[in-house]
């Protein structure tokens, strides 16, 4: 054997000291960090199952004349080689109608009758467990009667823009009989649907063709003036979003942002001066963002882009493809030149990119053929959209004890990541950061025996790329006994129930306790 030379046993001492303050643990990317004598749990990451929660995944859209049979509907995916139905991979179902729809007369209100083809449609989606998202159309140019004869009955004022259809009857919505009425209506809905269980957003203007905020009618056009319009834009507007925080307070409210939002045209190269002041107005008052355009990069352009980053994190964004790819629309003409003509899987293509780059939460399943074309053409980015979109939260790592003495304080340090581009809106005054991270303390038949809640805890600032950990102190006052520890997201209005489906394969109880490690309190 060589002898060891004297001059590197200072060297070999300062290696071994490095080698044990800097290793000598297993635990993967917490950096051999111990915390007091609790036990490290890895709960297992599950990256690709449909989570059904709030302001998230995909929106399965239902047209006002649908039949039962409607949410029965199969498509076949290759990928898989089976039929899927889009239901399992939807997690609000979305009614765009006309008003007519819902209140045919003055005091009747379709979805509290489920003899009608509205109220058989809204239960029909609870009963499968998918919150109702609604617009309210009222603007009849393209469509007919949107508003309700009895409106105009009672002397509100309109506007016919083509004689040669005199059923295109567009309601002026200044006009206080029409605002009368249509406050009526929100309220009697707000009854109903005030109720984030129930109802999954609402797409809270309704104002303009096809109720998308743009190419509202407020004059005659031959006698309306520039001052004239931005002063009634602005009344009818700060009206409008009003009513709806008023009457919903307890569910996510969302509005178009585009360049000319209320304003009587449907589209400028140019933004409107006062659109960002609108928009800002209705988000300061509690909305959140939708755009019904991703994928048409003739009117999606740098404007929407800027304005949706600036609140990306703030507010969650809903959005919808603006193509009809069944054969309304050549969405080939794209000025992108991205789209081939015969190939709706490339708009789809451009709808997600689209929806990554704007960081939205939540993605359209369109009825009909727009549907069929994510399932058989494009269901890699389906599956793309619940794996990488809007947000999936779970916890990576959590330190336990397994020994306690009752009363005793503990600390529980617990980190969480979001693997989604969006983010978990518990910030929105609508939720008022109801949501928080909680720990139960489970017996052997999964009953709850005590359950902590770390009000310190706040999903809406976790991010991707970005865990963020928690040391959590609390004090276990049950009797002594063997229970199982169990983590989850829960809604603290409503007496600490899990409210939120974490990304993890481990083993749940029935109402949605991810259940960690066994317990011993002494």
């Amino acid at each position: 054997m060589k002898e060891i030379n004297m001059k590197m046993i200072p060297y070999i001492l300062s290696l071994l000291l490095c080698l044990s303050a800097c290793g000598g643990s297993d635990n993967n990317d917490d950096g051999g960090k111990q915390i007091g004598s609790n036990t490290l749990v890895k709960p297992k990451f599950d990256k690709t199952t449909p989570l059904r929660n709030p302001m998230n995944g995909w929106v399965m859209y239902a047209a006002r004349t649908a039949e039962p049979s409607y949410w029965d509907t199969e498509y076949y995916v290759a990928d898989l080689g089976k039929k899927v139905k889009a239901i399992d991979y939807a997690s609000a179902c979305y009614l765009r109608t006309s008003w007519t729809s819902l209140n045919p007369q003055d005091g009747v209100y379709t979805w509290r009758d489920k003899n009608t083809q509205i109220g058989r449609l809204v239960q029909g989606a609870l009963d499968r467990g998918l919150p109702i998202a609604f617009r309210i159309v009222v603007d009849g140019r393209d469509q007919g009667m949107n508003t309700p004869q009895f409106v105009f009955d009672a002397g509100a004022k309109a506007y016919l823009e083509n004689p040669s259809y005199p059923t295109r009857i567009t309601p002026m919505p200044q006009d206080p009989i029409f605002q009368q009425y249509y406050t009526k209506l929100i309220e009697a809905l707000a009854e109903d649907f005030n109720d984030p269980k129930k109802c999954a957003f609402v797409d809270a203007y309704g104002l303009g063709k096809w109720g998308e905020a743009h190419n509202v009618i407020y004059e005659d056009p031959a006698v309306a003036t520039p001052a004239s319009t931005e002063k009634l834009k602005e009344q009818v507007f700060e009206w409008v979003t009003d009513l709806y925080t008023r009457c919903f307070t307890q569910v996510p409210l969302v509005i178009n942002y585009h360049r000319v939002v209320g304003h009587p045209t449907s589209w400028e190269s140019k933004a409107n001066e006062n659109s960002d002041k609108l928009l800002n107005s209705a988000i300061n008052k509690g909305y959140s963002l939708r755009h019904d355009a991703f994928g048409m990069t003739d009117y999606y352009q740098s404007w929407e882009k800027s304005f949706a980053k600036g609140w990306n994190y703030k507010r969650p964004i809903v959005m919808e493809g603006g193509w009809i790819t069944g054969g309304t629309h050549r969405y080939w003409i794209d000025p992108s030149k991205k789209y081939r003509e015969n190939h709706p899987e490339d708009v789809r293509q451009g709808e997600f990119d689209a929806s990554a780059e704007a960081h939205v939460n939540m993605m359209d399943f369109r009825a009909g053929y727009e549907t069929e074309t994510w399932f058989t053409l494009s269901f890699n980015l389906v599956q793309r959209f619940i794996s990488e979109g809007g947000y999936r939260l779970y916890p990576d790592q959590v330190y336990l004890p397994e020994a306690i003495k009752t009363g005793a304080q503990i600390t529980i340090n617990h980190r969480w990541r979001n693997a989604g581009w969006g983010y978990f809106p518990n910030n929105i005054p609508q939720w008022n950061y109801r949501y928080k991270v909680a720990f139960a303390l489970l017996d052997g038949n999964n009953n709850i025996k005590k359950v902590f809640v770390d009000t310190d805890s706040e999903p809406s600032a976790w991010l991707k790329e970005n865990p963020t950990s928690y040391d959590f102190k609390t004090t276990v006052d049950v009797s002594a006994g063997t229970y199982k520890w169990a983590v989850a997201i829960v809604d603290t209005k409503d007496n600490n129930k899990p409210a939120i489906q974490l990304a993890l394969s481990d083993d749940k109880t029935a109402d949605g306790w991810v259940k960690l490690l066994d317990v011993v309190v002494k």
